[in-house]
């Protein structure tokens, strides 16, 4: 792939709602509010367009035409809006769309804003409907959930490399330790290792903490071709920005544990930032189940294959470690509000960067962030580096 000479994207301004387990707010009173908080943020009240992602919608809220639907909510009548759709990694799709926006030339500024309304639904139904980003002729219709997908992935690294299922909890204790300290986050309470031990198995593999919460939730942020003029001493940059795919089955993969979309996706999200692994301060990763977390560390050159759980066992990927994760409770502890996830980290990474991240500020000087949204089990993974300039 070739890339136009590196000039960035400047994010100016962010807005998230409070993740809730049931939001009395409407979809679109949900979208109109997180863009209005970052529109009131950047300090602008104008934008050439809004790049929404959402997975669900049709299908939970019975409304699609989310673009004219939050744009008029929020008073942006007339301006270009769409929805973009990529199973979970939606928010990312969402986000690299603005980016490609401003860096076409086509647009000078623009909201990117993330949201799902999912938790007034019966659980299976909700459930079943995620599970339509699977492969529906192989996986879904036979039965198969995410829960029970990424516990044969789990299954799998366990098998090859010989490991206890007891090896992933501290990806958990992380997540909940962060988003106790989030007053954006669902859970608000710290877990242990011993209380990631007794919880109950959903799965095979997959224990109750291994899993991310059904939740709904909108977070919204500014793009812009310019730096912000609102007196912010700390600007951020999106350098880099990739997005790669891999079949959709499970079973149709040469090697399900080598992430190879991922892997793909961050090293051109890395060639187009010019850098390495060894420069990123802290990730937020897609930590919908434990087993991604692993094998995202390992295919973006933070773990050799295989030892990616090693990172989270020693303490490396906590507020204070070698690259600290999930730093405001990730999926797993801010909550896991499908479309909406990939656009709350990039809010998250850029209040790390502009050192207005309260107690979850992490413990070293951030200067790169790395934020990736996947959909169904790796089978989009859409990559971001995000710099402080």
């Amino acid at each position: 792939m070739k890339f136009f000479p590196k000039t960035g994207v400047y994010i100016t301004g962010v807005g998230q709602l409070k993740i809730e387990k049931k939001s009395e707010l409407s979809i679109r009173e949900m979208g109109a509010q997180a863009v209005l908080m970052a529109m009131k943020d950047a300090g602008v009240e104008k934008v050439d367009a809004i790049f929404l992602g959402n997975m669900l919608s049709g299908v939970l809220c019975n409304q699609q035409q989310l673009g004219p639907l939050v744009a008029t909510a929020a008073g942006l009548k007339g301006i270009e809006s769409v929805t973009l759709e990529a199973a979970c990694g939606s928010g990312g799709a969402a986000l690299r769309a603005g980016f490609m926006a401003i860096m076409s030339g086509l647009c000078e500024t623009v909201v990117v804003c993330g949201l799902e309304k999912m938790s007034h639904e019966d659980k299976n139904f909700i459930t079943r409907s995620i599970a339509t980003a699977s492969d529906w002729e192989t996986e879904g219709g036979i039965g198969e959930s995410f829960i029970t997908l990424n516990s044969k992935l789990m299954k799998m690294y366990i098998n090859k490399y010989k490991i206890s299922p007891d090896a992933f909890g501290m990806f958990s204790v992380n997540a909940h330790k962060n988003a106790n300290n989030n007053p954006n986050a669902l859970f608000q309470k710290e877990i242990t290792i011993d209380q990631y031990l007794e919880s109950k198995y959903i799965a095979e593999h997959v224990r109750l903490y291994d899993a991310s919460p059904v939740c709904d939730g909108a977070a919204a942020l500014v793009l812009s071709k310019r730096a912000s003029n609102k007196g912010k001493t700390q600007q951020v940059k999106i350098t880099g920005s990739a997005s790669s795919t891999e079949y959709v089955g499970i079973n149709h993969r040469a090697n399900a544990l080598a992430a190879e979309g991922i892997q793909r996706s961050g090293q051109s999200a890395y060639k187009m930032a010019g850098i390495k692994p060894k420069d990123v301060d802290f990730f937020e990763l897609h930590d919908a189940y434990s087993i991604i977390s692993t094998l995202s560390l390992e295919a973006m050159g933070f773990a050799n294959q295989g030892e990616g759980w090693k990172l989270a066992e020693k303490g490396e990927i906590f507020s204070d470690g070698k690259i600290p994760v999930s730093t405001f409770g990730g999926l797993k502890g801010r909550g896991h509000a499908i479309g909406a996830s990939g656009v709350y980290q990039a809010v998250e990474a850029y209040l790390q960067l502009t050192d207005r991240a309260g107690k979850n500020q992490i413990k070293k000087e951030a200067k790169v962030g790395l934020i990736q949204s996947i959909g169904g089990t790796a089978s989009t993974a859409i990559t971001h580096v995000l710099e402080r300039v």
